[in-house]
């Protein structure tokens, strides 16, 4: 067993047991003229993730560990958007409608693209999801099964809705769910800062907190 110094109290871990989740890190939240931005966000507060994922993610590809990245986006045909989806607020543009880079949100498109700075390699796991959440109505859970992952590490935007969505997704079924803390953002800093309070509340009601340097020096232990 190994243990990460975390938040509320240190992640002890099997690493044999242990995967990466890498959430959205996609071209249409963390790039200008996607769907981030057009929602009325500034993308660049995104971007402070992209260093410490990236120490992340590659300590996982040195430790020959699993990595599991999703992508949130639909059908073109839109037949998995719900319209209490589609119709929310009041963006310059919505989920399928044509933007700078391809039309929004849709599977295949620029934009629903992972960043190439995080992009996946031969062997790692892309999962394309319809909601916030990795569950549903998608093969994530079988996945999980099939690689006998029981620790899971999360990174990914943003903190406070499809990260966080996901790990409480996760601990339900049983995970426990560590966050890389400077690995994940929000458009919001005060939302991202009680999302981990939230996370990491009444023992650990999710989950536990860690920024990555913590994670990668046991990882390359």
């Amino acid at each position: 067993m190994a243990v990460i110094k975390a938040q509320p109290f240190d992640f002890t871990f099997e690493p044999s047991t242990t995967g990466l989740v890498m959430i959205d890190f996609q071209r249409d939240f963390m790039e200008p003229g996607g769907f981030g931005e057009t929602l009325g966000n500034d993308v660049s507060l995104l971007r402070a993730a992209i260093e410490p994922a990236q120490a992340l993610l590659a300590a996982f590809r040195k430790a020959g560990l699993p990595v599991i990245h999703t992508r949130e986006c639909h059908r073109p045909d839109l037949s998995d958007l719900p319209d209490a989806k589609r119709d929310r607020g009041a963006p310059s543009l919505r989920i399928g409608d044509a933007g700078p880079m391809g039309r929004i949100l849709i599977s295949g498109e620029p934009g629903a693209d992972i960043i190439p700075e995080l992009y996946p390699i031969k062997g790692e796991t892309v999962i394309d999801k319809p909601g916030k959440g990795a569950f549903y109505s998608t093969e994530f859970g079988a996945v999980l099964a099939d690689l006998g992952l029981k620790q899971l590490i999360f990174a990914g935007v943003t903190t406070e809705v499809c990260v966080q969505t996901t790990m409480r997704e996760a601990n339900d079924r049983g995970f426990d769910c560590l966050l890389a803390t400077d690995a994940s953002e929000s458009y919001f800093p005060a939302f991202k800062a009680a999302a981990i309070d939230m996370i990491t509340a009444q023992g650990g009601i999710v989950g536990w907190a860690s920024p990555v340097a913590q994670i990668v020096e046991v990882l390359d232990g």
